[in-house]
């Protein structure tokens, strides 16, 4: 039932993003950033809010005069900080649900993801916490009407010697003891959120925490621009002795106090519990089928570290030597990090299809989808296109990924494919191969869209070993120019379609006229949209 949900939602996604891709790139495209642009969104709010609290002060009598300085008086320095400080605090909630739902659509939550979508839900409550507790110290009307709600809702548990709400019966109820608690809640609890968002990438490999700098500014820009145009404003000072009775709620924030006026404290408390238990739960609601995890050949190992360098969870450790070959150290995985995308596969020297000698036994493999079943899936597309007419030089043979376009409806005559749980699983001598055996005239290399990668560095590590930038690296007598890379989302199917054929007819002509290779522009990640 999810996989029918998320379906139509994904190709809306994907579209969307194109959309943004051609607008600001890939690696600036905001959508991309979500993640990012909540921790840069979380320092903004902070900074500003350091500087409106040097301005406030702490107590019933004087708060609400404090803001009010530094919202009219102060408008160019205070008024705009204060503005920063409640609209980046709102853009965070914004970006929250966005992440949430954009990770839930592409099916990034569960297997190895499951931890950082579980703190993500303590993450949710902090915010709020935050947001909520800081509309209590402007001590206007609406601070007045949130403060006795969330009180009230708070009575409800039972777990105070007191109801907490009695503080705020009558003028003369609320001390300046109390409000500073209230302070001190405000100061603290974004502690808290900060420490959670931590907690949430840390199981990442090489998290990326801070936004590009253009995207940054831009947003920080954006943020100022509306700081002027529709500055914060404060409803009327607050009066215990009078009951609010227009309000101009912040719709990220406080929506839930028109359920609690409407149903309750019980209602409330059950749906708030309700969707937090469901949210957490949804890694595992239904049961992932997930394959055997990667596995470590201990004999063939050499310590050499790479599978640990690129593995995007962390799921490898390397550990002191159990056997008696003469290596200091040994990869040892963990199987409930393992993504089972066979990056770590990809990147072990001993990933060679030119192994002859018995089976194909590499260092590290996927049980369920190993090294040497993806040669024979190899040989059997390379004997496919020997067997076909030359044609001027048009056979192709094309390595995919089963997260990005489907490469299975690429194959027709003069065209093999072999699809992979990551591009990143591919050893780059697997491209040698195909072109040495002489079936091939061309490779393609296809995956991911570029900067939305499903196993985050599949795309990145393939760019990098094919331009010799890291081991294991493509050897300098494979000819470039018979390889493509075309990185394609799973609606960039056409797109893909009509490139690889652009190729084929490009490499018919290769040998005879030595034309010149295609233009950058049509090989940029980009390009397939």
């Amino acid at each position: 039932m999810l996989k029918t949900i998320r379906h139509p939602l994904r190709t809306l996604l994907l579209h969307v993003e194109a959309v943004f891709d051609r607008a600001f790139g890939p690696h600036w495209n905001p959508i991309r950033q979500l993640g990012t642009l909540a921790f840069f969104l979380f320092w903004v709010c902070a900074v500003s809010g350091i500087y409106v609290f040097i301005l406030f002060e702490t107590t019933v009598a004087g708060a609400f005069a404090s803001v009010e300085y530094m919202t009219r008086e102060q408008w160019y320095l205070g008024g705009i900080m204060r503005s920063l400080h409640r609209y980046s605090s709102d853009a965070m909630v914004v970006v929250m649900v966005l992440h949430m739902g954009r990770e839930f659509v592409l099916d990034r939550y569960r297997g190895a993801r499951w931890f950082s979508w579980l703190i993500g839900v303590p993450t949710i409550w902090f915010l709020y916490m935050s947001g909520i507790s800081g509309y209590w110290l402007v001590w206007d009307q609406l601070a007045q009407y949130v403060a006795i709600a969330s009180m009230e809702w708070l009575d409800w548990l039972g777990i105070f010697g007191e109801p907490v709400a009695t503080n705020f019966l009558t003028p003369d109820s609320l001390s300046d003891r109390f409000f500073s608690l209230l302070v001190f809640i405000h100061i603290f609890v974004p502690l808290f959120l900060l420490f959670t968002m931590w907690i949430h990438v840390l199981r990442v490999t090489q998290p990326k925490i801070n936004p590009p700098r253009g995207l940054a500014a831009g947003t920080l820009v954006m943020l100022v621009a509306l700081s002027l145009v529709w500055p914060a404003v404060s409803h009327e000072p607050a009066d215990l002795a009078v009951v609010p009775a227009s309000l101009n709620l912040d719709w990220f924030y406080l929506p839930f106090y028109l359920l609690f006026d409407a149903w309750g404290g019980r209602t409330l408390w059950g749906l708030a519990v309700g969707v937090s238990v469901l949210l957490a739960a949804m890694p595992w609601l239904p049961p992932l089928r997930r394959s055997k995890a990667a596995r470590v050949a201990l004999d063939k190992c050499n310590g050499c570290r790479r599978c640990f360098a690129d593995c995007p969870f962390g799921a490898i450790t390397m550990e002191a030597r159990s056997d008696s070959l003469p290596f200091e150290q040994e990869a040892v995985v963990d199987t409930d990090a393992c993504a089972r995308c066979g990056i770590c596969v990809g990147a072990c020297p001993v990933s060679t299809p030119f192994q002859r000698a018995g089976g194909l036994v590499t260092a590290i493999d996927l049980p369920d989808f190993a090294l040497g079943h993806v040669r024979d899936l190899t040989e059997r597309g390379l004997r496919a296109l020997a067997s076909e007419p030359a044609d001027g030089g048009r056979r192709v043979m094309v390595f995919g990924c089963d997260h990005g376009a489907r490469v299975g409806d690429l194959e027709q005559s003069g065209v093999a494919v072999v699809s992979l749980p990551c591009i990143g699983m591919l050893p780059p001598s697997f491209i040698d191969y195909a072109l040495s055996r002489g079936a091939a005239d061309g490779v393609v290399i296809t995956g991911c869209r570029d900067g939305g990668c499903y196993q985050r560095f599949g795309v990145r590590w393939t760019q990098e070993r094919l331009e010799g930038m890291r081991d294991p690296y493509l050897r300098s007598r494979v000819p470039r120019q018979r390889i493509r890379t075309l990185w394609a989302a799973p609606t960039d199917a056409a797109k893909l379609e009509e490139e690889v054929q652009t190729f084929r007819f490009w490499l018919r002509g290769l040998e005879d006229d030595h034309s010149p290779p295609p233009p950058e522009a049509a090989l940029a990640p980009e390009s397939v949209e």
